[in-house]
């Protein structure tokens, strides 16, 4: 592995190892070779392109397809030191010259730009003047004409290899199936890039869906007050409507959330987004419109109200939840309705006939893992070309075994009675046959003559709409959305009719209740119970408002666990947390470890008196060293106790710490002069060009506070 790549992720991005095909993905490009990535979100495939573009000469041009996915990564990239830009419809003339400027005079390593803008002649020039390091297409998925987020302008992007044959290109999506990925090779001409297809698994991730039995609503209320009360979130809705009714009612309800869709004007719908990015606990209520490029990696869950269209879109959208790695819930609720509206979507589109039979194909997909009796993470990994051996234990159908039943005859009843009606009718009005309803539309038809009339009355409406549901998942059954939603027969039911095949279908609850038992959690009971875990979480929020960025551009919920499980008490030991680098070592390791040293001096052993006990040592005859050594505590901790004892009356700063008058004068001097309010002691420690611990400054600051 190359030193260089290994540098940069160790001291810019704080990380001790790759991950994964990280490392090798990495080198290929750093040789100057393409490459096409398939890497789950959340797996690190930023880190792919970013960390070769810093390592080679020149900028690497970032291919972003939404402005919210360029801002946010610059925006986190700035914030770890690196030299990075955007170039958007958000920058006004001037500042687009200047971010340009810098790219000719090589004073940048990444920069963001639209495909809209790559293509233009006049962007396409000025890459000709410039040093180029590598070109990275992100959610190169948008190339596919079969995909849900196709964008035209992404087919153009194989003039690079034309126009700049020598400088290495790698396309990055966490979302394709077979036929997309060879589109994606296909279209950017990338035949001869190496390809490294990462496991599509995301083991944080909890699946769990449940048939709609008419409280969709309200059982998603549950889900959110007993699994994630106060925890950031996105809810997906089929209809702008049902997104607008959605976020009123749960706003009702005591939480935050906030509609977003295209219907929206651009300004609310970029203050919901950004209220999102910046705020702790805030639901997005959405369409498909919202979440492509929406780098927050503390979303804890991701539920669906409705039914998406394809594996494919499920996978991308539930896999905005958990990108820390911290675990996540993927919950939805869904309806024999959806099918039949989804359908009729995909019928009414100006799509061609080959365009809408791949997306019946994938909707089928889509239904029948649904109402998949095994393991769900088995089902999804199958469909992208993935084995899993064992069943995960992390998801619905692993923590709560799904009980099934012989519905071989049940469904014989439901078939004949589509046959007898002669393929005409919905659901609704075929489960009233099989009743035995008093029906007049059904007397009309002469239905109450039929043999299939009443036989099914041993079971109410909602076991046979399940029934129909997994009737059509099984593929025994397909809707004619020409006549309005009514049922079909297939050539695959011929041998349940005849009773050549035993069908066995899940046996759905009256209340579907996901069971927790076995979930691998991080237990934050204990830091929450010491205030350590919210305390950070209010620092860190303090310094995202004083910078203007959202908290997880600080730090992650994930770096954040681990200070709470590490309680560093220096910047040596703090530098080792993960996601830690240079940068943020220096703008906030005094900030968080002020927070972290605070909880341990209130929470150490015999507190109210671990200071007085320090005290009474140090009075006695021992030093801050021996103090440590015999209490077990760090040399840090003591010095803590010190300065509390010296605010307090109890000892002279004198005798804590030896300094010359002139070397006193001048920390006062700095404190005095860097002092905001906030009583922060890194502008204190810089101002001296770090002449002094910061052990001895805090000492003098409490001297001062005590004067």
């Amino acid at each position: 592995m190359d030193d260089k790549a290994l540098e940069v992720l160790n001291t810019v991005f704080g990380y001790s190892e790759f991950r994964g095909a990280q490392s090798t993905i990495i080198q290929q490009l750093i040789a100057g070779k393409d490459a096409v990535v398939l890497m789950p979100t959340g797996g690190g495939k930023s880190l792919c392109y970013q960390i070769p573009a810093i390592v080679r000469d020149g900028c690497g041009i970032v291919i972003s397809p939404l402005i919210a996915l360029m801002q946010d990564q610059v925006g986190a990239l700035q914030q770890l030191g690196v030299k990075a830009a955007y170039l958007n419809s958000t920058l006004d003339a001037s500042e687009a010259a200047d971010v340009e400027n810098r790219l000719l005079a090589g004073q940048l390593d990444l920069l963001y730009v639209a495909p809209e803008r790559m293509m233009t002649p006049t962007f396409l020039g000025l890459l000709e003047q410039a040093d180029i390091a590598l070109f990275a297409i992100d959610e190169a998925h948008c190339v596919s004409q079969w995909g849900h987020d196709f964008r035209p302008e992404y087919i153009q992007l194989s003039i690079l290899h034309e126009r700049f044959p020598q400088i290495p290109r790698i396309a990055l999506t966490a979302t394709a199936d077979e036929p997309t990925r060879n589109e994606i090779i296909s279209r950017l001409d990338l035949s001869q890039a190496g390809r490294f297809i990462a496991s599509f698994d995301r083991p944080n991730i909890c699946y769990r869906i449940a048939q709609s039995t008419g409280n969709a609503r309200e059982a998603l209320l549950r889900f959110i007050l007993n699994d994630h009360e106060n925890e950031a979130g996105i809810v997906y809705c089929l209809s702008r409507n049902k997104v607008e009714q959605t976020a009123e009612w749960l706003n009702s309800k005591g939480l935050t959330a906030l509609p977003y869709h295209a219907g929206l004007p651009a300004k609310t719908r970029q203050k919901h987004q950004q209220r999102f990015l910046m705020e702790d606990g805030v639901i997005i209520v959405a369409t498909i419109a919202f979440g492509m490029g929406i780098d927050k990696p503390d979303v804890r869950f991701v539920a669906h109200l409705n039914m998406p269209k394809s594996i494919e879109a499920y996978y991308q959208e539930t896999g905005r939840a958990g990108r820390d790695g911290l675990p996540s819930d993927a919950w939805m609720m869904y309806g024999l309705q959806d099918v039949i509206k989804l359908r009729q979507m995909m019928d009414s589109s100006e799509a061609d006939e080959q365009h809408k039979r791949v997306e019946q194909h994938k909707l089928q997909s889509m239904l029948g893992f649904c109402e998949l009796t095994t393991c769900r993470r088995q089902g999804l990994l199958r469909y992208f070309g993935e084995q899993l051996d064992q069943p995960c234990g992390n998801c619905d159908t692993c923590l709560t075994p799904v009980e099934t039943w012989d519905a071989t005859v049940a469904a014989q009843k439901a078939l004949s009675a589509v046959h007898r009606t002669g393929q005409r009718f919905g659901v609704n009005y075929l489960i009233d046959v099989l009743r035995g309803s008093e029906n007049e539309r059904l007397k009309y038809f002469g239905h109450d003559k039929l043999s299939v009339y009443g036989i099914g009355d041993d079971l109410d409406k909602q076991q046979w709409r399940s029934i129909f549901r997994q009737l059509i998942a099984h593929d025994l059954l397909s809707v004619d959305i020409e006549g309005h939603g009514n049922l079909r027969l297939t050539e695959a039911c011929r041998p349940v009719l005849r009773g050549e095949q035993t069908l066995m279908l899940r046996k759905d609850s009256k209340q579907v209740k996901a069971a927790r038992k076995g979930r691998k959690t991080f237990d934050t009971s204990k830091a929450k119970d010491s205030q350590l875990w919210e305390a950070l979480r209010s620092c860190r929020k303090q310094l995202a408002d004083q910078n203007n960025v959202p908290p997880y551009v600080i730090f992650h919920d994930a770096t954040l666990a681990e200070m709470v499980e590490r309680q560093p008490q220096n910047r040596e030991q703090f530098s080792r947390v993960s996601g830690v680098g240079d940068s943020k070592l220096e703008k906030y390791a005094d900030d968080f470890l002020a927070v972290i040293l605070s909880h341990i001096e209130q929470t150490s052993p015999g507190k109210p008196d671990t200071a007085a006990e320090s005290l009474r040592l140090f009075k006695s005859g021992m030093d801050i060293e021996a103090i440590a050594a015999q209490r077990n505590i760090k040399p840090s901790t003591v010095y803590s106790h010190m300065a509390t004892c010296i605010e307090q009356g109890e000892i002279d700063l004198n005798e804590v710490v030896r300094l010359k008058d002139q070397e006193l004068a001048a920390i006062q001097e700095a404190i005095l002069a860097t002092d905001d309010g906030h009583h922060k002691l890194k502008p204190v420690y810089e101002a001296l060009d770090g002449m002094f611990e910061y052990e001895v400054l805090r000492c003098v600051q409490a001297a001062m506070s005590a004067a």
